[in-house]
């Protein structure tokens, strides 16, 4: 599966990778219903990293999940 197209689909599967990853607990701050269509690119961009990473430091995931918290509505 492509995640290249904008989609509230791919959004929800890049959210939810994203909180695998970051584990975390609190779901709720993930919902993809409250993150803009319109700034997929960005999130798709912070998803690719995130993968990349591989093992973050708590200083890291903190940035990880301060950055997702600027893109929400």
């Amino acid at each position: 599966m492509s995640l290249q197209e904008p989609s509230r689909e791919n959004l929800a599967i890049i959210i939810d990778n994203m909180a695998r990853k970051l584990q975390v607990v609190n779901r709720s701050i993930m919902n993809p219903e409250d993150y803009d269509i319109e700034k997929y690119q960005e999130l798709k961009s912070l998803h690719d990293m995130l993968e990349q990473k591989g093992q973050l430091s708590v200083a890291e995931t903190q940035a990880f999940i301060q950055e997702l918290a600027d893109h929400r509505k």
